[in-house]
């Protein structure tokens, strides 16, 4: 079965840096729409980037030009580069797949695999 497993969250203060990974199994990677969403406490989950097979990504309005999204199809793994970190970007982070080499839409609904999540925390 698919396996999702995120790494790099931590304690950083503000304009400070954070890169995330996500490492995968059991699953054709490179055919898989990947994403990363969060969840801040008392807040829904949202989404904050995704990236097709081809590379192509998308990124939420609010961290657009801070954050990039990444994947290489030879190791299974996806990653999160984060620069210029805000006091709202506290949150836990989470990896998530489908099976669908185009993105198109990536609202949480749509993804049926998940990791456990990462903590960010920016002060």
């Amino acid at each position: 079965h698919v396996q999702l497993v995120e790494s790099g969250g931590g304690s950083v203060q503000a304009g400070g840096s954070l890169r995330l990974s996500c490492a995968t199994s059991g699953a054709t990677f490179s055919r898989y729409c990947m994403g990363w969403f969060r969840q801040a406490p008392g807040k829904e989950r949202e989404g904050v980037a995704a990236i097709g097979d081809d590379g192509s990504t998308s990124y939420a309005d609010s961290v657009k030009g801070r954050f990039t999204i990444s994947r290489d199809n030879a190791k299974n793994t996806l990653t999160l580069q984060m620069d210029t970190l805000k006091p709202e970007d506290t949150a836990m982070y989470y990896c998530a797949g489908r099976f669908d080499r185009y993105c198109g839409t990536w609202n949480v609904a749509d993804f049926p695999y998940w990791g456990q999540g990462t903590q960010v925390t920016v002060s």
